[in-house]
């Protein structure tokens, strides 16, 4: 796209070494720069700035494309990542240096602000006022180099700071899997008789929804499942073969773990093994994958399970076709098919090259 089609959006969300990576795992998403916005003093200091006398804010600057990523998009990124209820700062950082703030750039983008902030305040998803400020945007100073994409050149200082901070915690606390429909990140809804949990619609990527993933409680988990993906998913039961969603499903796509979301298995290593349950011979995303010994009847398998859910997927045999030689036997139950034409709308993007 040309760069006069990219647009720009500001927040302020606290410390912005935490504010960098939500937008930038975002496709859609060309450029997140931290930087200091909102006060009179030019071409201000991180000193400054962290002392409280610029009038400045620590804040992100985003340029997107907006054919891929909507600016409500971006506005329920943010709300997910900061306490909107805090009038004094965000966490750990206190001060009017570290509040709040949408800084709008068009008239546009202060309704869409303004109603969002308005939904988000009628959901009853927090006791306190939300006290995000909506301000029109000024100059934005981009902040010392040594700032920029902190969580990738200090990570471990960062996922310190992150959690010591008490924002990632937060984070887990107010948005579980299963709960962002509050922001009409459409989680939860039930298609037919299949409930799909572990996705969005596409409002946010992947990689983000699972940095963020913290596994439900028991009690959630039986809200979000029906009782066959509870069952086989939870307490590690089978379903029947030939009886089965997926089992002979030839349709293009992609198969998520039905509690997470993350990518596990791909039509193009689908194959026919006549045993009633869908077979594939190796996985999408390898790293989203744990096995282990099951000893269970009398027999020694090898379980699969998804590493961000833990979720009882199947079984692993080694009496597949080639290349692999592998059948990972799984639970049709256990998972939630993506057609290859919505990848990109439920935030599996990077997949598309797969069908090409």
């Amino acid at each position: 796209m040309a760069e006069d089609k990219l647009e720009k959006a500001t927040f302020a969300g606290g410390c912005f070494w935490c504010m960098q990576p939500p937008f930038e795992n975002s496709e859609g998403v060309k450029d997140v720069i931290a930087g200091y916005t909102g006060g009179t003093k030019e071409n201000p200091t991180y000193e400054e700035v962290s002392a409280g006398v610029t009038g400045h804010k620590e804040a992100v600057q985003i340029t997107y494309d907006p054919e891929k990523i909507s600016y409500s998009e971006l506005l329920n990124i943010f709300w997910m990542n900061i306490d909107p209820t805090d009038g004094g700062g965000q966490f750990a950082d206190r001060g009017s240096q570290y509040k709040s703030a949408i800084f709008y750039h068009s008239s546009q983008q202060k309704e869409l602000a303004e109603e969002s902030k308005k939904n988000l305040a009628a959901s009853n998803k927090f006791e306190e006022p939300i006290r995000t400020e909506i301000i029109k945007a000024s100059k934005f100073y981009p902040a010392e180099q040594y700032h920029q994409n902190y969580y990738k050149e200090h990570p471990i200082k960062y996922k310190f700071y992150k959690y010591g901070s008490g924002r990632q915690s937060y984070i887990n606390d107010k948005w579980p899997a299963g709960e962002f429909d509050v922001l009409n990140l459409s989680q939860g809804k039930e298609g037919g008789n299949e409930k799909k949990n572990g996705h969005n619609g596409g409002k946010m990527s992947i990689d983000q929804r699972l940095e963020n993933f913290k596994k439900p409680t028991d009690e959630k988990l039986k809200e979000m499942l029906t009782s066959l993906q509870y069952k086989v998913t939870q307490q590690e039961g089978t379903e029947k073969p030939f009886d089965n969603k997926h089992w002979d499903n030839k349709e293009e796509g992609i198969y998520v773990d039905i509690v997470s979301g993350e990518p596990l298995f791909s039509s193009k290593s689908k194959f026919e093994s006549g045993t009633g349950w869908p077979s594939f011979t190796r996985p999408l995303e390898p790293g989203n994958i744990v096995t282990r010994e099951d000893r269970k009847l009398f027999t020694t398998q090898i379980e699969v399970r998804s590493k961000h859910a833990d979720s009882h997927l199947g079984h692993l045999f080694e009496d597949g076709p080639p290349p692999t030689g592998l059948r990972y036997c799984l639970n049709s139950a256990a998972l939630y098919f993506i057609p290859k034409e919505k990848l990109k709308e439920e935030g599996y993007g990077k997949h598309e090259k797969l069908f090409e």
